[in-house]
């Protein structure tokens, strides 16, 4: 027994020697720089990323659209069972470092030809003088029942087992993130889509009461050539810039509705009234929005924590396909009732247990073994290179929405200011043309320009909300 016992644990440190090497690292990336940039508001600690959604969103009919969305949107239902697929995975790995325990029961009948060991023992052991009545083996069809629990345990020595567990409980929080970068995802886009439906109805407001003055201008200039001050042309340049208007505000509504319909979609529902405010939100909006370092700000993004832990899971995996190569000790033991005949099986003679140790491993074509290895370390460094992508991209988006706010929060300032002024230029054109000192067309340039100008303004306002929108989600924010 001592020889037996020294010679497994001779077999056990050779073949950890015979472990397979670690892989090379992948190739080494950029640090993360310590600041997004010089600007003020970089230097706070704290991230607008850490807000609620709640308290960043101050609209309430934008509140409650998102809360409809997180309870009905698919894209989020389909996360939260992308979820408990891996759930069911890690209980499946987890359950594989435990003995299996089966409740057995076999019916054998078989007849041993006359050459074989079995036939020449069964017929020598019945003529025995110790083999009488139910000992006596019966043939020419021999019986063999067992009814009993039989298990099996494969025992962990070199945390094959324990990796993949590991890989799998890392997948289940991987699936997380990844749920959370959904709801990130739900939330901005209905933000955005009803930011966009608000400058929607902004610009249609708009045209429509440039409609209304240019039908009083047609009316006027109608009124004027009958009195013979303009001719016929300028009749028509004042008919052809009302249709203009119209046939945008036509255009205009189509918008509205494909946009009304893809939030409805959003909101997990068919299309339907959506209850809004009547004015883009611009003024809600703080005066800067802190970013916070790199170190803390990037890695409250889902998409970085997901990243980060499927590089861990599959570290474990390249483990577990190391161990692969190794011996593997599995212990099977079983206990019950064995007979040949079924009047014994209840006999307390037939009980029978046992257990078998057996240790095998891989010696030739070992070529499954090395796909997986193989496999194995590329998604490992696929997993590496798609986490500093990950913080490539959050970097750059923060970099993007800080400049971005800045730069659209003085362009619509411009814009607004430009509005005025044309405004201006409009009753003064008005004026001169009815004292006789502008012609028709220097008051169909200015309603015109003004009309460009208020849609541009609206246009302005709204990237000024979506780049808030979009540096709260390059934060980090949104998902809590």
């Amino acid at each position: 027994m001592l020889r037996s016992l020294a010679l497994f644990i001779t077999i056990l440190l050779l073949a950890a020697g015979c472990r397979v090497a670690a892989p090379a690292d992948p190739a080494a990336s950029p640090a993360v720089p310590k600041a997004y940039n010089q600007a003020a508001n970089t230097s706070d600690s704290v991230s607008v990323g850490t807000q609620p959604w709640r308290q960043f969103f101050r609209d309430s009919a934008l509140v409650g659209l998102i809360d409809t969305a997180l309870r009905q949107n698919l894209d989020l239902r389909v996360a939260l069972t992308r979820v408990e697929t891996f759930q069911a995975q890690y209980l499946a790995r987890h359950g594989a470092l435990l003995p299996t325990l089966s409740a057995t029961g076999t019916a054998a009948l078989d007849r041993y030809g006359e050459y074989t060991p079995n036939g020449v023992g069964n017929y020598d052991t019945n003529f025995s003088n110790n083999t009488v009545g139910n000992r006596r083996i019966p043939g020419p069809l021999t019986p063999d029942l067992f009814v009993g629990l039989r298990s099996s345990w494969e025992i962990d020595i070199w945390g094959k087992l324990r990796s993949r567990r590991k890989a799998a409980y890392l997948r289940v929080l991987s699936s997380e993130q990844g749920r959370n970068l959904v709801i990130t995802n739900v939330v901005t886009d209905v933000a955005r889509a009803y930011y966009e439906l608000l400058t929607l109805d902004s610009q249609l407001a708009t045209l429509e009461r440039n409609a209304r003055f240019q039908e009083e201008g047609l009316r006027l200039t109608k009124i004027q050539k009958q009195a013979g001050r303009v001719t016929e042309l300028a009749v028509q340049q004042f008919a052809a810039q009302s249709l203009r208007t119209k046939s945008l505000a036509f255009e205009t509504r189509q918008r509205i509705v494909e946009t009304e319909t893809q939030l409805n979609q959003l909101l997990g529902r068919y299309p339907q009234p959506i209850r809004r405010s009547r004015l883009l939100p611009t003024q809600s909006l703080p005066a800067s929005l802190a970013a916070g370092l790199p170190s803390s700000s990037l890695l409250r993004r889902p998409d970085v924590r997901q990243a980060e832990l499927e590089l861990q899971a599959n570290r474990a995996e390249v483990d577990a396909a190391r161990a692969a190569f190794l011996p593997s000790l599995t212990l099977t033991p079983y206990v019950g009732l064995n007979a040949f005949r079924a009047s014994l099986l209840l006999d307390p003679a037939s009980v029978v247990f046992g257990a078998v140790g057996g240790l095998a491993g891989p010696i030739l074509n070992r070529s499954q073994y090395r796909a997986d290895l193989r496999q194995a370390i590329a998604s490992n460094y696929e997993s590496y290179y798609r986490y500093q992508q990950a913080l490539q991209t959050g970097f750059r988006e923060v970099v993007v929405g800080l400049k971005g706010l800045e730069n659209f929060r003085a362009a619509a300032d411009l814009r607004a200011q430009e509005v005025d002024q044309l405004r201006k230029a409009v009753a003064t054109s008005n004026e001169l043309f009815i004292a006789g000192y502008a012609s028709y067309l220097e008051i169909i340039t200015a309603q015109r320009s003004v009309l460009e100008a208020e849609l541009s303004l609206a246009d302005a306002r709204q990237a000024q909300l979506l780049q808030s929108v979009n540096l709260y989600r390059a934060l980090g924010g949104g998902w809590q």
